[in-house]
């Protein structure tokens, strides 16, 4: 891990344990280390696709975990996994690719940031981590564009993976605006969520 990693590393563990339970029998989900959940809304059409032709990969949860436990080894895996398909993987838009808006797959060496977001989403899956801890989830940029990131449900908080940057933060710490992610309970799902924070974009921009 490079030195800057590191830092990025021990600085989120220090502000995790600050602002978060370290037991997740205590986790108070109202903690703004958390993003607030809202009602059922409706289900990115990327991702409906996506499940259209992955059936087995989404579905109901068998056994809905609340969260995971956020250990030093848990926490490299997540900095391991965000590195290395950022690397691997070259950000080419849907419409360059497919030449459609929106197509959600897994990438091969090239793909949106969905993609990405699938491919961490797989990877850290296949090391052992609960998919109904692991919500892909659509935020708005500053500029209004739409952008997708993974949200992954910790005991420290809701942290996010994401292809424009390479540090893992908590959702409050990053520049975006939330607008859904998937349902924990059923990925086929999605929820809204109240981003408390203000507005980070306009109409004019």
């Amino acid at each position: 891990m490079s030195t800057t990693l590191k830092a990025i590393a021990g600085a989120l563990m220090a502000l995790a344990i600050a602002t978060a339970p370290a037991v997740a029998d205590t986790v108070d989900f109202s903690n703004p280390a958390f993003a607030p959940v809202g009602a059922a809304t409706s289900i990115p059409i990327g991702a409906a696709e996506f499940c259209k032709t992955n059936r087995g990969e989404c579905g109901p949860a068998a056994r809905a975990v609340d969260m995971a436990i956020l250990t030093d080894a848990s926490w490299q895996q997540l900095i391991a996994v965000n590195d290395h398909i950022n690397t691997i993987i070259t950000p080419v838009t849907d419409k360059a690719l497919y030449n459609v808006t929106e197509f959600w797959t897994y990438p091969v060496n090239q793909g949106d940031c969905e993609d990405f977001a699938l491919e961490k989403r797989r990877q850290l899956i296949a090391m052992g981590w609960d998919a109904s801890t692991l919500l892909m989830t659509v935020v708005r940029q500053a500029n209004g564009e739409g952008h997708a990131v993974l949200m992954v449900r910790t005991d420290r908080g809701d942290l996010v993976l994401d292809n424009q940057d390479g540090r893992v933060l908590l959702w409050k710490d990053t520049p975006y605006q939330f607008v859904k992610r998937q349902s924990q309970a059923d990925s086929r799902k999605w929820v809204g969520i109240d981003d408390f924070r203000a507005p980070l974009y306009t109409a004019s921009n």
